[in-house]
């Protein structure tokens, strides 16, 4: 692991006083934090989808600021833009949608302080080490992040809980909220139940699976564009049944079984952005748990900062 770029203004994209954008080195591959400015067809992407123009970004900004400061009980570092940013690009820049998200995020965060209160990763080596949850280096055909969960013969579900995987996956989507281009994009996310077995079935609850679906239809700022369910066993059906009464219309429509079928995953993701294992022509090699680890924890301060704020929280907003 190294700290391949420094950047100028960090303190345009981070709420801590990281210096450097955290970076991976693969053989020759470079991964890194896109935490730069847009792209020009993302920019594209982003006035087609999210009426994303200099005009309406100025606007959002100041009308979802006024909107924070009212908010006497909320402390939340409403003078960083690239930290609204994240909340208004999935809001497609309309500030009351974006205000209620915040809201949302907080407020869930603080029903499940539990889950939260220690979320930094030096806390959670241990979901890494067992290495079932990983980030793809690249992105899919539309731009968009791909997060791989491996929730079949590779968990070992008595040496790691259902709450640490949840807690890993967590750590991950608030790095991919820094990118802009991910906050424009998406994410997609593959759960590959290869070898699930009826211990690990056993493992789900209907409390589990609402947090799940709470978290991902209500309180994250980012769009989950698509959920690939790979290589299910039948008994997959008794853990899906207990999400199922959960899912609004727009998530289950989301949502894709492909079992082991490549061709019907090939359909919603192009195998020169899937690896092997997938049937993809990827040849970057695979970042490893304990090499997302050493990434996360030069994030530690950032997980520390993001800690910070919410509901009642007795500290100075940050200027």
């Amino acid at each position: 692991l190294m700290n391949c770029v420094t950047i100028r203004s960090v303190r345009d994209v981070f709420m801590s006083d990281i210096t450097e954008i955290p970076c991976i080195k693969l053989e020759n591959y470079n991964f890194n934090l896109e935490v730069g400015p847009l792209k020009p067809e993302v920019e594209e992407i982003a006035r087609k989808e999210l009426r994303e123009t200099p005009e309406t970004k100025k606007q959002a900004i100041v009308a979802l600021k006024d909107l924070l400061k009212e908010e006497k009980n909320l402390k939340s570092p409403y003078d960083n833009e690239a930290w609204m940013m994240r909340f208004l690009r999935p809001c497609k820049f309309y500030p009351e949608s974006a205000f209620e998200l915040v809201k949302r995020y907080y407020n869930f965060k603080d029903k499940h302080h539990n889950l939260y209160d220690d979320l930094v990763p030096t806390k959670n080596k241990k979901v890494f080490d067992h290495n079932i949850i990983t980030v793809l280096p690249n992105r899919d055909q539309l731009g968009r992040r791909i997060l791989i969960l491996e929730l079949g013969k590779k968990w070992k579900h008595n040496k790691v809980s259902l709450d640490e995987v949840y807690k890993g996956c967590v750590l991950f989507l608030e790095v991919a909220m820094l990118e802009p281009e991910t906050q424009v994009c998406g994410a997609v996310v593959i759960f590959d139940m290869d070898g699930l077995s009826l211990q690990q079935v056993w493992q789900f609850t209907p409390p589990f699976a609402k947090r799940i679906v709470d978290l991902l239809q209500d309180a994250i700022a980012l769009r989950i564009k698509a959920i690939h369910v790979v290589n299910q066993p039948y008994i997959f059906n008794m853990v899906f049944a207990l999400f199922k009464p959960f899912l609004r219309e727009k998530l289950r429509n989301r949502i894709y079984f492909h079992g082991t079928d490549r061709d019907s995953l090939h359909n919603h993701m192009s195998p020169k952005c899937l690896p092997k294992q997938y049937g993809g022509t990827v040849e970057i090699p695979r970042i490893e748990g304990p090499q997302w680890y050493e990434l996360l924890t030069v994030c530690e301060k950032e997980f520390e900062a993001i800690k910070s704020y919410g509901f009642n929280k007795d500290i100075e907003s940050k200027k």
